[in-house]
């Protein structure tokens, strides 16, 4: 079985910072794209940034520039630091991997539980 544990969620004020913590346990073969995404109240999740296992990175345009995502392969952790954070980065953020347990077991989607980001004045 595979969980992702998330932390580092937190309040902050406007144009502050935060980092957020994502590892991967259990049974785990190999992880391949790992991502970050968030839902506000009365929205949608949305993706918000993701990393492939080489490095690839991907954002979305309301956080380019000032969200950055990074992974240690060896830790089977991502990382997403926030910075100049606006009112509207307020949401919980959920982590997202795609692991295959073992080399026979098919690509599986898992979600870690969430953390709240509130950023307020």
């Amino acid at each position: 079985q595979v969980q992702l544990v998330e932390s580092g969620g937190g309040l902050v004020q406007p144009g502050g910072s935060l980092r957020l913590s994502c590892a991967a346990s259990g049974s785990i073969f190999i992880i391949y794209t790992m991502g970050w995404y968030h839902q506000a109240p009365g929205k949608q999740r949305e993706l918000v940034a993701a990393i492939t296992s080489g490095g690839s990175t991907n954002y979305a345009g309301a956080v380019k520039g000032r969200f950055t995502i990074s992974r240690d392969n060896a830790k089977n952790t991502v990382y997403l630091q926030m910075n100049s954070l606006k009112l509207e980065d307020t949401a919980v953020y959920y982590c997202n991997a795609d692991i295959k347990a073992s080399i026979v077991a098919r690509l599986h989607d898992y979600w870690g539980q969430g953390t709240q980001v509130t950023v307020s004045s």
